[in-house]
């Protein structure tokens, strides 16, 4: 069958979020709420650290996957589900489904990342690979629903999933009852929504702030239309919010509750990624970061006590290393350079020496005397360098031009 919801269900109410915390006792953790000191004084007053994060399977969804099939009726049950993902999701119904005992299959596009993979099949579901984009493996999920019976579990467009989401809310109030300001990471509009039902319906003063990235920020145009617009090709790092349409039910949900929905930078996530691991010891998936992205972007402009939510953790190792490298180059503190000098022996020594001179940590070299551009005595070196700030980049170009070094990238 194909999946739509608009026609076929209600809004969320707060009884439904506490009917779902009560399903997911002993079953979902009640996660950390750690304060951040160096984003609190940014802020100007408390901000908390809410760690989805450390949610098992790595992520917020096991949540709304667990809550979805658990309200299927027995006959659904011996069908079994199907779901599709490139990380999250997918491990959130592997595991949900492997407690309830039904049977899950996961699509998942042939380019997910292979530790995505494998958790997924470690928590029992049977993984087929498919397309290369996450709309190709949805196609091919509920073209698999519709042949075989399968219930499709949607990642973020029904009552129950947002319900079961909600529950994140409910904990931020139990753990942090004078919050004033709940940041929320937006992708398809689920979790975003789960929490404002939660908060609103409780703390109706709180103030939600949902983030998405800006290349794959949906909402704004849709909320300004009034209904879900769908965005062409969406591009970002944060795999976890990169949704091209927000879901039918999210989004009537979060345009009533919701406050107010920002966008943040690639440059942004990244540097937000390093600052969570690097201040307050947490790996955090770009997505997970978002919140914090928003706050360092414009930290005088939340009403404190603040609570950030690091929405998961699921983040590919090779990924990592890359946002890293780009989150250390958003500081100033990595810098690439390329240059040309003549081709003699002690050459690259005498530049490795002005560097020496300004403290620039020297992580890598390339050395090309091949290339037809060259003339025939010269040489190109592309150096990566580790440095201090913005400030010692500059000291670090101006010292190498000086000496004479022509820097061409």
């Amino acid at each position: 069958m194909s999946y739509s919801t608009a026609a076929r269900v209600g809004p969320v109410t707060l009884d439904d979020v506490r009917g779902a915390q009560k399903m997911l006792s002993g079953v979902a953790r009640v996660t950390a709420m750690e304060g951040s000191r160096h984003l609190s004084q940014l802020v100007g007053s408390p901000v908390h650290l809410k760690c989805e994060n450390l949610q098992r399977t790595g992520s917020f969804k096991l949540r709304g996957a667990y809550v979805r099939i658990a309200g299927l009726l027995p006959e659904q049950r011996a069908a079994g589900v199907v779901a599709a993902s490139a990380g999250n999701h997918a491990q959130g119904v592997a595991l949900a489904s492997s407690l309830l005992g039904v049977r899950s299959t996961v699509f998942m596009p042939k380019g997910a990342p292979l530790p995505k993979i494998s958790a997924t099949r470690d928590y029992g579901a049977e993984v087929r690979l498919h397309g290369q984009v996450v709309d190709e493996t949805l196609a091919a999920a509920q073209e698999y629903a519709e042949r075989t019976g399968a219930v499709f579990i949607h990642p973020f467009d029904h009552p129950d999933v947002i319900a079961g989401q909600g529950t994140v809310g409910l904990e931020i109030l139990e753990q942090c009852p004078e919050v004033r300001t709940v940041v929320v990471g937006i992708g398809g509009g689920g979790l975003a929504a789960g929490i404002a039902v939660a908060v609103k319906a409780l703390r109706p003063d709180v103030r939600i702030v949902g983030v998405q990235a800006e290349g794959a920020a949906a909402y704004p145009p849709s909320l300004a239309a009034g209904r879900p617009v769908a965005v062409d090709h969406p591009v970002t790092m944060a795999d976890g919010i990169k949704v091209g349409r927000p879901g039918d039910v999210p989004f009537g949900i979060v345009g009533e509750l919701v406050d107010e929905v920002r966008t943040v930078s690639e440059d942004e996530l990244s540097t937000a990624l390093l600052l969570c691991l690097e201040r307050a010891k947490l790996v955090v998936e770009p997505a997970g970061a978002s919140p914090v992205a928003a706050l360092l972007s414009d930290p005088g402009s939340f009403e404190g006590p603040v609570v950030a939510v690091l929405s998961g953790g699921n983040v590919d190792p090779v990924l990592m290393q890359g946002v890293l490298r780009h989150g250390m180059a958003a500081q100033g503190r990595y810098l690439a350079v390329r240059l040309r000098l003549t081709d003699r022996p002690g050459a690259l020594a005498t530049l490795l020496g002005v560097l020496s001179v300004v403290d620039a940590n020297v992580l890598d070299v390339s050395h090309v005397r091949t290339d037809p551009r060259l003339g025939l005595t010269e040489a190109e070196v592309e150096l990566h360098l580790e440095t201090k700030g913005p400030e010692h980049c500059a000291e670090v170009g101006t010292a190498l031009r000086e000496a004479g070094y022509p820097v061409i990238g």
